[in-house]
């Protein structure tokens, strides 16, 4: 009987995920089932062009289409429509309307959502930033003069609010650590950039966290966030840009480790189980290029390299070839655009314990006229490089000196 392998979620690691299946030699049946209505397309430049742009929705989607491979003309599609639940035993899932699918190997690729402050009010004016549905809806509120808080400091936060600010509203982050994307390029860096942010006219208020919505409560109409230290922020729209949450509750009931994406070994293997692989964010994995911790990685590079990954993995298993012995251990890279910048990443500068200089200067003038590059150290080992203004051309020698090191076994340091 001809093979079934089924790929829950529609977008960008899905999508690459089946086409590394026909890479790999796999022939069978594959079907690809997704939430969203939309075919798989770039999430990227949501904060950026989508926010920015004139154009109708349909007219964005086209612009951020990601197009099949023609080894996929055979493959099914099911999309707006979600898996509710599936039995590995089994080997069914159950789709939300009704549908129940057979298969011999499952892939997970249902990515995350946006999480959502637990405070009530003002609902009709509170935003997230995760779909194309999202961003057109932000888009709509983006008007000179509008007041726009965003709540959360991290690059979606500062890259709406860079939208936001050169739409003509009025921008103001407020963020719970001392620096903007502290968490993931340390504070130097941070406040680096939050001065190129103040320069454009975005307010920061940091080291607080909101306590509440202020609502009109006759018509609900949004007045502003009170603060945990009892100052009011006038707002009359919220970007909640808080993190996110993986989706991973349609696996429940399997015996799995669901606590922060799904846990999997080296070989994408979902808690080694045969036949069932994750992709993309949502998987939680032994990275080699840094340690043996399992970890999820948020960047744009990360779909693709676990697609391949998993592909091959699971295209192994159903032929009864034995798993791959090549290590796993791909290079975390992410980009970013703000105020007219270029923010570019290699490794993981978050496991850094220090950091130097490699050139240029942290100056917003510097910075526009000749670029800088930060180095970050994991003991005697740079284990992550970020750069902001430089052409990708200058960045890749930076990415191959972090690539050189990747760590081989043993304790990391």
């Amino acid at each position: 009987m001809r093979r079934h392998i089924l790929i829950v979620g529609a977008s960008l690691a899905g999508l690459r995920t089946a086409e590394q299946l026909r890479s790999f030699g796999f022939d069978g049946a594959v079907t690809l089932v997704g939430a969203e209505s939309y075919p798989p397309y770039n999430r990227p430049p949501l904060s950026k062009d989508v926010l920015l742009a004139s154009s109708d929705p349909a007219t964005a989607l086209a612009a951020l289409a990601l197009r099949p491979k023609e080894c996929l003309a055979d493959a099914a599609w099911k999309l707006g429509v979600a898996v509710q639940s599936v039995d590995l035993a089994a080997r069914t899932a159950k789709l939300a309307d009704g549908e129940a699918i057979a298969f011999d190997g499952l892939v997970a690729a249902t990515g995350l959502r946006a999480r959502r402050l637990p405070l009530p009010g003002g609902e009709r004016h509170r935003y997230t930033l995760r779909t194309l549905d999202d961003a057109i809806a932000l888009r709509a509120r983006l008007r000179p003069g509008v007041q726009v808080a965003v709540i959360g400091g991290g690059f979606v936060g500062c890259e709406v609010a860079a939208s936001a600010s050169r739409a003509g509203c009025a921008v103001t982050v407020i963020e719970p650590l001392a620096a903007p994307m502290q968490r993931a390029i340390g504070p130097e860096l941070g406040q680096a950039l939050q001065a190129l942010h103040e320069a454009a006219g975005t307010r920061f208020l940091l080291q607080r966290s909101v306590a509440a919505f202020e609502t009109d409560p006759r018509e609900g109409s949004l007045h502003g966030l009170r603060l945990d230290d009892g100052s009011l922020v006038a707002a009359d729209i919220v970007v909640e840009a808080v993190g996110s949450q993986p989706n991973v509750e349609w696996l429940g009931g399997n015996g799995l480790d669901l606590g922060d994406g799904f846990l999997c070994d080296h070989h994408l293997a979902i808690e080694g189980r045969a036949g069932v692989v994750a992709v993309g964010d949502v998987a939680r994995f032994p990275n080699g290029f840094a340690d043996a911790v399992p970890r999820r990685i948020e960047h744009w590079s990360i779909p693709a390299v676990t697609a391949r990954r998993a592909a091959d993995h699971l295209a192994r298993y159903l032929s009864g070839r034995r798993p791959s012995e090549e290590p796993f251990a791909p290079l975390p890279t992410f980009w970013s655009d703000q105020h007219g910048l270029r923010i570019q990443s290699a490794g993981m500068p978050s496991l850094g314990t220090r950091i130097e200089v490699l050139s240029g200067d942290l100056t917003p003038d510097a910075m526009r006229r000749s670029g800088m590059a930060l180095g970050y150290w994991r003991g005697d080992r740079l284990i992550g490089v970020v750069a902001v203004g430089l052409a990708p051309a200058q960045f890749v020698p930076l990415q191959a000196r972090v690539a050189a090191g990747a760590f081989e076994g043993g304790d990391a340091k």
